[in-house]
């Protein structure tokens, strides 16, 4: 049966409606979802702002509170502890203050695939939306993911704590080190650097692995904890940040060589603890059991130890020596602001390219800040060398105390905690026994060869010292990924929080009771009736056995100081005598290439405010075989005076150089500038 004209144009017409309505709803559709797309990323983006802001406002209260104990003259809590405090806080407001966004979790099964994917692309109805990979959920916490929006913003990338955060503390502490008596007391430091910490490492991991076989025992180890893993942690918690002590020393005045043992095994400490790990890391048995003992493996996390170490070294003294040539040999002086940013940046790319390269960008960065002061520093503006040392001030102070409240906050916002009160317990009691193995018998044998024993007092103060700061939680909280490693973060960040807090405000109590000398002048030397020094002194026949002896032990650093002085310093900056005069005369093309005209013209030569040992003064007469040579260019034969007796007296640089290497007084004025050149080891 037909039907008529108009019934079909009719039907028609409702047909077009109904297809022109579904394109329409379509449209609507589409376009309420691109709406609430902008919704989310403005919502994310505000999110964003406020948990940045909730840090810069965390600062912001901790300098204002640093000020007031500053002016109060309060040292029971350092600045580090306090931003914990305030981390804590804000933590636990975060936690259990902010509502939870509705979730929108859903898992899927992906059972034909054996390994999970860095980036997966998902097909939502026709349109393809890119997911990142964040980490591993237990099955028992599947249904616990964390659905506050606010919390997973203020947890940050491990990354940006070691690319962004640890690179400016590390350098800082190259930078700014106190060089006279970190080298006088060179020998006793990376004893307790290299050997203290290797000690202290496997002294903590073997116990703490009997802590994880009773553990299991009694069943509370509910997941697998290896071996390596023991020794892993006993790397992580060897790397010792005794920031508190050291800023109460530096505000007391304490004992210079004692600042000079903490502030040092600290610095070198970092840089072992953190090649350590990735040795230990790096340590994988052939065959079906891949945590037992091997000794190929063994020696191979050996060979992947010095080989770490020695690339970082090496490529960060490159890198400083390449800044110093930049900056001396183009006008970069003319443009300070240039070469401060030039500065910053290549100091900076130093840790990225030693990462980049497989290397420890830690012990790069860190013997780059040396090479940089030693150097490169001379050859800066007076405007940039004050922008360069300001600059990387803040920075350190900025980072280091962003850390320590982001520890804070960590504890309420982290999604992955697994505390273990016997895990804990076991470790305060190992971390006490390994310190404990590590100061006092290397103390010990240390003492056999030092003229300036480091007594009793100083060694229980290098004991009570031990703190765990910044590198421990950054290599802690870098892989949280199993188990183990998220037991370990946790344990890590109480024992962080116990050392500053604890022993941080213990500082002045304990150096009152244990007699530790406070209001030394940095540049004098120890007093003859202190105990913890044995001073050589005397005339006649006792006098030149000290002097002998003097020169016996300084003969490894007069001989890199001397090669330093007359030639790397003249290479790489504006400083020291001329190398016309130093390099023989076959050399002479190279020389005065390689001689700038300030070397001739400059008078004063620059000198390191912090570097003490450095030699720059332009006034210094240095002797060479029979001719004198000033830093000025000029030269002339000399011959050392004769004495009443017939024995020629000591000519003024030979006093100079006696100056320089502790067997005389340990100044010499020039003209103004003090020239110390301390090479005596104590060690």
């Amino acid at each position: 049966m037909q039907l008529p004209v108009r019934s079909r144009l009719l039907l028609l017409l409702l047909l077009l409606l109904r297809a022109s309505g579904l394109r329409a709803g379509e449209r609507s559709s589409s376009a309420m979802e691109e709406i609430a797309t902008e919704k989310e990323a403005e919502e994310s983006h505000r999110q964003d702002s406020v948990s940045l802001l909730t840090f810069i406002l965390l600062l912001t209260l901790t300098i204002l509170t640093i000020w007031l104990f500053k002016h109060r003259r309060v040292r029971f809590l350092h600045e580090t502890g306090l931003a914990m405090i305030y981390g804590l806080i804000v933590g636990v407001i975060l936690r259990y203050g902010s509502p939870s966004s509705s979730g929108h979790d859903k898992p899927f099964s992906c059972s034909q695939e054996d390994r999970p994917f860095t980036t997966l692309l998902v097909n939502v109805s026709g349109k393809f939306f890119e997911y990142t990979l964040k980490g591993e959920i237990s099955p028992g916490k599947i249904h616990n993911v964390e659905q506050n929006d606010m919390l997973r913003k203020v947890t940050f990338d491990p990354e940006v704590f070691f690319n962004i955060l640890l690179p400016p503390i590390i350098f800082h502490a190259g930078y700014s080190l106190k060089k006279r008596h970190f080298f006088r007391n060179l020998g006793s430091i990376l004893a307790y650097a290299f050997l203290g910490t290797a000690v202290s490492c496997f002294i903590i991991g073997n116990l703490m692995y009997g802590v994880v076989k009773l553990m299991k025992l009694v069943g509370q180890l509910s997941d697998k904890f290896y071996y390596t893993d023991c020794l892993l942690f006993g790397a992580v918690i060897s790397a010792t940040d005794p920031v508190t002590v050291l800023a109460i020393f530096n505000e007391l005045h304490a004992d210079v060589d004692l600042y000079a043992l903490l502030f040092g095994e600290s610095v070198l400490n970092d840089a072992v603890a953190i090649v350590l790990s990735s040795s230990i890391v790096a340590y994988q048995p052939t065959g079906e059991n891949t945590h037992a003992f091997d000794a190929t493996a063994f020696f191979k996390s050996v060979g992947v130890f010095l080989g770490i170490f020695s690339g970082s070294f090496m490529m960060g003294a490159v890198t400083g020596v390449v800044t110093a040539l930049v900056t001396k040999f183009t006008k970069l002086h003319c443009f300070p602001l240039l070469e401060t940013a030039l500065f910053f940046l290549m100091s900076w790319s130093t840790f990225l390219l030693a990462e980049a390269c497989g290397f420890t960008g830690v012990v790069a960065v860190l013997f780059c800040g040396i090479a940089q002061a030693h150097y490169t520093y001379n050859n800066l503006s007076v405007e940039s060398r004050s922008r360069s040392k300001q600059l990387f001030e803040v920075l350190h102070f900025l980072a280091e105390n962003f850390i320590f409240s982001y520890m804070g906050l960590a504890l309420f916002t982290f999604q992955k905690h697994i505390f273990s009160p016997i895990f804990i317990i076991g470790a305060f009691i190992a971390i006490f026994l390994g310190r404990a193995a590590h100061i006092y018998p290397l103390s010990f044998f240390l003492n056999l060869g030092r003229r300036h024993k480091i007594n009793w007092n100083f060694q229980h103060m290098m004991m009570f010292s031990g703190l765990r700061g910044a590198m421990a939680f950054a290599l802690a909280i870098r892989d949280t990924a199993t188990y183990s490693h998220q037991m370990m973060f946790s344990t890590t960040l109480l024992i962080v929080f116990f050392t500053v807090w604890i022993i941080g405000g213990g500082t002045t109590p304990m150096l009152s009771w244990l007699n530790i000398r406070v209001g030394v002048d940095p540049d004098q030397d120890p007093p003859p009736s202190n105990d913890s020094f044995q001073v050589l002194q005397g005339d006649g026949p006792d006098s030149e056995r000290g002097n002998r002896t003097k020169q016996e032990s300084a003969w490894l650093f007069r001989l890199w100081y001397s090669f330093d002085h007359n030639y790397l310093k003249p290479i790489l900056t504006h400083s020291g005598p001329p190398l016309t005069t130093t390099l023989p005369s076959c050399c002479g093309l190279l020389a005065r290439c390689l001689t700038t005209p300030q070397v001739y013209d400059n008078q004063e030569q620059l000198r390191e405010e912090d570097s003490d040992f450095i030699l720059n003064d332009g006034d210094l007469t240095l002797t060479y075989g029979d001719t004198t040579i000033t830093a000025n260019g000029s030269s002339g034969s000399c011959t050392a005076p004769t004495s009443l007796d017939g024995r020629k007296t000591k000519s003024s640089s030979e006093e100079a150089l006696e100056h320089d290497l502790g067997m005389g007084d340990n100044e010499v004025t020039s003209r103004g500038t003090r020239l110390v050149f301390p090479l005596e080891d104590n060690a």
